[in-house]
């Protein structure tokens, strides 16, 4: 019963939410329902970082399938995204969370995919350097955490815990530490071809606390892109801190009201 009235509280929370910030592009009227999620891990994480959502959206009656990135390129990691696309077999919701923004971006504009979410995720233009836009917002804390090693890099045990998954608590954070995926040094260096949020409606979690991507330019990109948007008291990992949120969110997205 307790979990049940959170849920529904979180849900009334995102819904008050919407009725003051959401734009009018993210209405329910425009929304096509889905059947499918397809959820994309970023750096230094892997598919397990999805496992606190994945109980609220399939418990909606969702399809719900994580990809795992090799993080070996950014290529790589594109054809990781679409051949679980291709096992979707009508309208999708494409859910991204940091780095893997600009796979959502690029995949994103799959025919199956009916809307986008980010979760502090980039979300760069077609073509857009977004080293360059980031450059602009004061640099975050956990880029001085970056190890280097072999061609590929990894956020140090302190930068994990204190600026990627700061609000977890510590050892929890030190056993996703341990699990990180580990990126190639040239994963960062590609560009988008296109950008799927020029033409299809997205959803965007603002993590107020991120010290791993600048809020203001989670901001930046959520406002550029028209997107409905939310915003959580949360580090760089609110889809494990604050689940029921961003499961929410994304089934606003998908156009499921909430089941409890």
């Amino acid at each position: 019963m307790q979990l049940i009235t959170r849920r529904s509280f979180s849900a009334a929370l995102v819904a008050g939410a919407a009725l003051s910030m959401f734009p009018a592009a993210g209405r329910a009227a425009d929304i096509v329902k889905a059947k499918n999620v397809v959820l994309v891990h970023g750096a230094y994480a892997d598919a397990s970082c999805w496992l606190d959502v994945i109980p609220h959206l399939q418990a909606a009656g969702l399809n719900v399938m994580a990809v795992q990135n090799p993080l070996t390129s950014f290529a790589d990691d594109i054809e990781a995204t679409k051949r679980i696309l291709a096992l979707m077999d009508g309208p999708t919701v494409l859910v991204g969370h940091s780095y893997s923004g600009m796979l959502v971006t690029e995949a994103g504009v799959d025919p199956k995919v009916t809307a986008l979410v980010y979760i502090a995720a980039r979300a760069p233009d077609a073509g857009e350097d977004y080293t360059a836009l980031a450059k602009q917002y004061p640099t975050p804390p956990a880029s001085a955490g970056l190890v280097h090693s072999g061609g590929y890099a990894q956020l140090s045990e302190e930068a994990f815990v204190r600026d990627f998954a700061g609000d977890l608590p510590v050892a929890r954070a030190k056993a996703l530490y341990s699990v990180q995926g580990r990126i190639s040094d040239t994963l960062f260096n590609a560009k988008t071809t296109v950008a799927a949020w020029r033409s299809k409606p997205s959803w965007y979690a603002v993590s107020k606390n991120d010290r791993t991507i600048n809020p203001d330019l989670e901001r930046f990109m959520a406002k550029r892109m028209n997107a409905t948007t939310i915003e959580l008291d949360a580090s760089h990992v609110s889809l494990i801190s604050q689940p029921l949120a961003v499961a929410n969110l994304i089934l606003a997205a998908a156009g499921h009201s909430d089941k409890s």
